[in-house]
């Protein structure tokens, strides 16, 4: 595709949705009186939704493990039953699902299990310290919930920065009346790793919260006058090649004096992210648990027509992905039908999920997810004849053709809202930079010892409105538990969603989940520093 093709779609996908006038809604200055994952109207909610009478019980062991992640390469991790990614699980829409959390992690480590994307009962979201008191170890917790929306999930913990150890594994929700029509599924799952090679997600955070001491990086001053921000039409100009945006593995030598950069990552550019691409070093980008030295295989028979469900369950990298030698068509995003579309890659944010259908030709495929501006990929193969399999750094052309995110999609007829204005309106301002590490929502970090300090109020029944003002330098995909917004007035239905640099993003939900939910970046160093908030309903 040539660049003025790239252009155009760049600035057709990364526009401001849903632009507006801007307003915050708030109480009377006392915190109004929530309602809590224990009140009786998080059981009448649930009470509404579609049972299928079946039940799946199972047992969800967390501990130490030593993870093959192939070519000889081990890392001792915290994985579910010893795995990574875990099993995956798989039910139909309105079953229940029974899962024992057995804590079995080192060193007194409490932990938790968050659905993904999965709107349930409030009591049930694996949210510390919003909806349970986290797990201790040697304990069990378990979670009991009606999974009734169908589509593509995962589940992770949520508690300190373990999102980027090997503790996750994707959730499936089948639709019993499928409209899809396919031959088979591919469940891959996209991470970026240093878990047990290069250190610890804990040290990598220990570094990062140090920030940038003096060195000159345009830190946000978190205004919130101009949210317009980066000249978009400018950076679309800018070369997108796969190549692009190389990173520096060693630290600039303004860094201050003595500072430590074995985990900050310098350099990191993405135009199609509007600039820095990321804070993280990672020595390996894996698909399904494995390094592209040694990549997963998929065999099937030429002609099969193959659903994929794509999964981000990385800290800190966003994936371009694409199948050498054919082009995909978008179906679903975070689990909710869009109208179709053939591209040729898809940028998917950390807790991004989309599923593309592909009709294979003959013969030996790489599947390469490119770590946006880190200069980097994860590798994995589709055979579906003879051949010789591609080098493990391949790059297909398809990386630099037709590339989409969630902005440039529709949501299908069937799942959009319904046109109405919205009852309450609130700005997410996102502020901080790397300077100081002071990642922050409207300017004030997450109190975990007090987390309806500052709440997001909303009230059942009511069509909500979050504009999403992003004054800082950096993206970030902001994620919301419990419900599934929709990007603009007709774009997809998402729970998760990238903001980019000094951009606004307006989103709109209905509040028919009652409790509290978390609104956070799911960058999970961002959200460990402060990016997150509490959207609590009012009793």
């Amino acid at each position: 595709m040539n660049s003025m093709n790239r252009r155009s779609v760049l600035l057709t996908g990364l526009s401001v949705a849903g632009t507006g006038a801007l307003a915050a809604c708030s109480g009377s200055g006392s915190t109004p009186a929530l309602i809590s994952p224990s009140e009786p109207a998080v059981a009448a909610a649930d009470k509404k939704r579609t049972k299928s009478g079946r039940t799946h019980e199972l047992t969800l062991t967390a501990a130490q493990a030593k993870v093959d992640l192939g070519a000889g390469l081990k890392a001792s991790t915290w994985a579910f039953s010893g795995q990574t990614p875990g099993k995956e699980l798989r039910v139909s829409a309105g079953d229940t699902l029974a899962a024992t959390l057995s804590n079995q992690l080192p060193n007194q480590t409490t932990t938790s299990i968050h659905w993904h994307g999965v709107a349930l009962r409030n009591d049930m979201d694996g949210a510390p310290p919003a909806t349970q008191t986290a797990v201790r170890a040697g304990r069990n917790f378990t979670y009991r919930f009606t999974a009734d929306a169908p589509g593509t999930y995962f589940f992770h913990p949520h508690v300190g920065v373990q999102l980027d150890r090997g503790l996750y594994a994707p959730l499936i929700v089948e639709d019993p009346k499928e409209p899809l029509s396919y031959d088979e599924e591919w469940v891959v799952v996209l991470d970026d790793w240093l878990d047990g090679v290069t250190g610890t997600p804990d040290d990598v955070f220990a570094e990062l919260k140090q920030g940038m001491g003096g060195m000159h990086m345009g830190e946000a001053s978190g205004s919130s006058s101009s949210p317009s921000g980066h000249d978009m039409g400018h950076m679309a100009g800018m070369d997108m090649d796969s190549g692009t945006g190389a990173t520096s593995s060693s630290p600039s030598p303004s860094s201050g004096a003595g500072m430590s950069t074995k985990f900050m990552l310098m350099g990191a550019r993405s135009p199609l992210l509007g600039g820095d691409a990321g804070d993280v070093k990672y020595p390996h980008h894996l698909i399904n648990g494995r390094v592209p030295a040694d990549p997963e295989v998929f065999r099937t028979k030429p002609g099969k027509r193959i659903r994929l469900r794509l999964i981000n369950a990385g800290g800190d990298t966003a994936y371009r992905v694409s199948l050498g030698g054919h082009k995909l068509t978008l179906t679903h995003t975070d689990g909710f039908p869009v109208q179709h579309q053939q591209v040729d890659a898809v940028l998917i944010g950390m807790g991004e999920r989309y599923d593309a259908l592909v009709t294979l030709d003959d013969g030996v495929f790489p599947l390469v997810a490119l770590a946006e501006g880190k200069n980097a990929t994860g590798l994995a193969l589709v055979r579906t004849g003879s051949g010789s399999a591609p080098k493990p750094d391949v790059r297909p052309k398809e990386l630099d053709g037709m590339i989409m995110a969630a902005l440039q999609l529709r949501a299908a007829d069937d799942v959009r809202l319904t046109s109405k204005k919205a009852d309450r309106v609130h700005r997410i301002e996102l502020t901080g930079g790397m300077m100081t590490y002071n990642w922050a929502i409207n300017g004030k970090r997450f109190d975990m010892n007090h987390p309806t300090a500052n709440p997001i109020t909303v009230e059942e029944g009511q069509r909500v409105r979050l504009d999403f003002v992003n004054t800082t330098t950096m993206w970030h995909p902001m994620h919301l538990h419990g419900h599934t917004y929709q990007i603009g007035t007709g774009g997809p239905r998402k729970d998760t969603a990238i903001v980019l640099p000094k951009r606004t993003l307006s989103v709109f939900f209905d509040a028919d989940n009652p409790g509290q939910w978390m609104l956070h970046c799911h960058n999970a160093y961002h959200g460990e520093a402060g990016m997150m908030a509490l959207v609590a309903y009012q009793s």
